[in-house]
């Protein structure tokens, strides 16, 4: 934990070193406003840990201008960092443009010789006197700027055949460096404004969103050994609902409500149902006990359920009458078929020493071959070890969808299926965007949702 926190600050302070890179020192010159902007920039960094810590020992003041900067620094980093490349071809394009030309090499230049008459100059610096022949027909000279043309007074003419430019490469004026400062500083402030405006309006855009109701989405899902008498079987299926510092009791029974509309078979709440004790937040969760279905409610753990006194939450969902699925499994008899519906422990569980850890033989093992099983896991990644039992169809939550679009990229890296339906092994995974939100408030490309599935028989 200590090697995970000190990761987690480092890479905050380069992020805002960046930050006040880009948005600072870049945009404003020495003075009362680029230390304005440092200030700032150091008091939003200490900002982030600050959030992270005191939200989770009750300071939930923190959590709206916390977790907000928090989503505002992600799209500003992502948005600056993009814009990179085009800063740059358009300083070396300025660059180019503002370069004074070089003095290039002419013709030769004409000198006197002998009584007055012009001669050229050979490449090794000797006159061609006229007339003369043999091996002293050249002679060694200095070679000199050709004198100046007379000028008529009042004339601004260069002399004819000279050069009034220098041929150093330098500027006429002095020592003008090879681009426009002024150009590169109103390029930096319209990257600025650029990033901030849109980072501003995507955030606005995520809270709206996040803060708003779950969408409901219906999908259909075929099991090749679901009896007949069963086609049509629905489970409504939610997962983080996150109640915590930004989310509370009206949350829930607005989800409560969703899902008892939808008059499903079962329910399933498939992990981080909380980020708090139960102290905290047991009034909050308290509309579960109103949750209603054909043949039951069950729940499984998330990995915030670990972080939150696991062992309590256990103890109160049960009592909410929602039945709590801890590397077990329930027969579902219905409409004259039979179902295994099992749940395991969040792979999170192993090695806290505060429940068992995911034990997938315990759930699934000793079990009729030919019944259908769907197993709750609240992450995808536990499909790699059920398919290994022959699960037909996993529900999960745990990935958000991403969230905040372009992060679900580096979930990806992780989870085997981010949103929606896919396969692991030939295990059929469907995971659902979850309902609520963890740390900033704000969903950008992955909505919340509540999951209606409807298994269907071949």
């Amino acid at each position: 934990m200590a090697t995970f926190v000190g990761f987690a600050v480092l890479v905050t302070a380069l992020i805002h070193l960046y930050l006040w890179k880009r948005l600072v020192r870049d945009t404003t010159r020495p003075g009362r406003w680029r230390k304005a902007g440092g200030v700032a920039a150091l008091l939003l960094a200490l900002l982030v840990p600050a959030t992270m810590v005191g939200t989770r020992n009750g300071s939930y003041w923190l959590a709206w201008p916390g977790y907000l900067w928090l989503a505002l620094m992600f799209y500003l980093l992502v948005l600056l960092l993009v814009l990179e490349v085009p800063v740059a071809v358009t300083k070396l394009v300025l660059r180019r443009r503002e370069r004074p030309a070089t003095g290039a090499v002419g013709e030769p230049a004409p000198v006197p010789a002998g009584g007055g008459g012009w001669a050229d100059t050979t490449a090794t610096g000797h006159v061609a006197e006229p007339g003369a022949t043999g091996p002293t027909a050249t002679s060694p000279v200095a070679l000199a700027e050709p004198p100046a043309a007379p000028v008529e007074a009042g004339s601004t003419e260069p002399p004819a055949g000279g050069d009034s430019g220098p041929r150093d490469g330098r500027d006429p004026a002095g020592d003008r460096p090879d681009h426009d400062p002024s150009r590169r500083l109103l390029l930096a402030r319209g990257a600025a404004i650029f990033a901030g405006l849109t980072a501003a309006g995507v955030t606005g855009y995520g809270v709206r969103t996040a803060m708003g109701p779950p969408r409901l989405d219906r999908v259909r899902i075929p099991l090749a050994k679901l009896p007949r008498g069963m086609d049509g079987l629905r489970i409504a299926t939610v997962s983080d609902i996150h109640l915590g510092p930004l989310r509370g009791r009206a949350h829930t029974e607005r989800i409560v409500a969703m899902i008892n509309r939808l008059d499903a078979d079962l329910v399933a709440v498939v992990g981080d149902l909380v980020d708090g004790s139960v102290a905290e937040l047991g009034t909050a969760a308290e509309p579960l006990r109103d949750l209603r279905s054909r043949y039951g409610s069950f729940f499984v753990t998330g990995n915030h359920e670990y972080y939150s006194g696991v062992e309590e939450w256990v103890r109160e969902v049960d009592r909410l009458g929602l039945r709590v699925l801890q590397n077990e499994r329930q027969e579902i008899r219905a409409r004259g078929g039979v179902l295994d519906l099992a749940g395991v422990n969040d792979v999170t569980a192993a090695g806290t020493g505060l429940a068992a850890p995911a034990d997938y033989a315990a759930a699934l093992g000793d079990r009729d071959p030919s019944r259908p099983v769907v197993l709750l896991a609240h992450q995808p990644v536990a499909a790699q070890e059920a398919a290994k039992f022959g699960v037909d169809l996993q529900l999960s939550g745990h990935t958000h969808g991403g969230q905040m679009v372009p992060f679900n990229l580096l979930v990806k890296l992780q989870q085997p299926v981010v949103s929606g339906l896919g396969e692991v092994d030939g295990t059929k995974v469907y995971v659902t965007n979850g309902a609520g939100f963890w740390g900033p408030p704000v969903r950008v490309g992955a909505p919340p949702q509540v999951t209606l599935v409807e298994l269907r028989a071949p």
